[in-house]
């Protein structure tokens, strides 16, 4: 995430296109961003920059937890995901 050429925020994740498989792994917001809805704009970026993807996160910290609850976006279970192994996309 970039505002006036300064990166303020990255969303990290991995994804399986044959399963269809998203999971996002962390979220960082520069301080001075954490209420402007960046965190929402970021995620909704992700979702269309790879529409049709199921999307769970192994995050749990209460502020993120918050975040991915408002968006729909459940916990991971702890089971793998997937067979064919997760690739790191961001």
């Amino acid at each position: 995430m970039v505002h006036v050429r300064k990166i303020v925020g990255q969303v990290h994740y991995r994804i399986c296109t044959d399963c269809g498989q998203g999971l996002i792994t962390g979220i960082d917001i520069d301080g001075s961003f954490l209420s402007s809805g960046l965190g929402n704009r970021a995620l909704s970026h992700l979702r269309a920059r790879h529409p049709g993807m199921s999307w769970r996160s192994t995050l749990s910290l209460r502020t993120t937890r918050d975040l991915l609850r408002c968006m729909h976006i459940p916990a991971a279970s702890a089971d793998v995901p997937c067979v064919h192994g997760l690739t790191a996309a961001g």
